[in-house]
């Protein structure tokens, strides 16, 4: 097994202020260290906050990801401030979702990738948004997510 190699990471281990926009942020990777085996790799973000286009108003969501790594696995300060750059970034649940699962498989290419986005209420309605690349693979344990839909006071 070959050894992965960091000199290529420029946020990791050096300050790095909240980008700007998601635009703005820079994802960055590294080599897979169990290349070759299929592994599931989470990545869970329980107070995830954007803004409505429309309104301004902030929005909330705990958004679980999960992905079985290819030749890359992802660089996780800099998923944590890919993440932060939507907190004044104007977008619908569903467009923020898309976006953040779009901009993975493009970095990545994983072999498999899904996304859960368990939005809280805004007007009395939660959403909830889903999406994965394809099946998952035969043979990998994929667990659940077990965010609990919204149930509010009843």
């Amino acid at each position: 097994m070959t050894q992965p190699t960091y000199e290529d990471l420029t946020l990791l281990g050096h300050a790095a202020a909240q980008p700007a926009s998601p635009e703005h942020a820079k994802l960055e990777r590294v080599g897979n260290p169990a290349a070759g085996r299929a592994y599931i790799v989470r990545l869970t973000c329980p107070e995830f906050t954007s803004l409505c286009p429309l309104t301004g108003q902030p929005d909330f969501a705990h958004i679980v990801i999960d992905y079985i790594p290819g030749d890359w696995i992802v660089e996780s300060k800099s998923f944590k401030l890919l993440m932060a750059a939507y907190r004044n970034h104007g977008a619908f649940h569903e467009a923020c979702t898309m976006e953040i699962a779009g901009r993975l498989v493009d970095f990545l290419s994983p072999i498999w990738l899904r996304i859960g986005a368990y939005w809280y209420p805004r007007g009395g309605i939660p959403l909830d948004i889903f999406w994965q690349t394809a099946a998952p693979p035969e043979g990998v344990w994929i667990p659940q997510q077990d965010v609990p839909g919204y149930r509010g006071r009843g």
